[in-house]
């Protein structure tokens, strides 16, 4: 590697520069490097017990589809067991899924509660 040390004032060095290929290459090399190191995590979740989801969830919550809906079908509950188990009515649900009446911060974290999500997780 053909590497340039700048120093500061006091000699020490304080910068290193690198041939823009070079960069690239250690750049590449990071990021795989992070991917496996994600890859070797979600694997340990997995094994702990930790929840997977099918990519047709995914496909839908990528795609923009509101995803208190999304979570509430996939949870297999209808519009009136989630108002029941959140503490609002069913037309409140159909309202928020509708796009029609936004979250206040309590009921986004009953919702999450219920569906067993993070609360970021049902802010599109």
């Amino acid at each position: 590697m053909n590497v340039q040390i700048i120093e500061n004032k006091s000699g020490n060095p304080a910068y290193a520069v690198v041939p823009w290929d070079e960069y690239r290459t250690m750049v590449e090399r990071l990021e795989e490097l992070q991917d496996i190191v994600d890859a070797d995590k979600a694997m340990a979740d997995i094994i702990d017990g930790g929840e997977t989801y099918p990519s047709e969830l995914v496909e839908r919550l990528v795609r923009g589809d509101n995803p208190v809906r999304v979570w509430r079908e996939y949870r297999g509950m209808t519009t009136a067991a989630l108002a029941a188990a959140a503490g609002v009515t069913s037309s409140a649900i159909s309202q928020i899924e509708g796009g029609k009446r936004g979250l206040s911060v309590e009921l986004l974290k009953r919702l999450a509660e219920v569906l067993r999500v993070d609360m970021d997780d049902l802010v599109g």
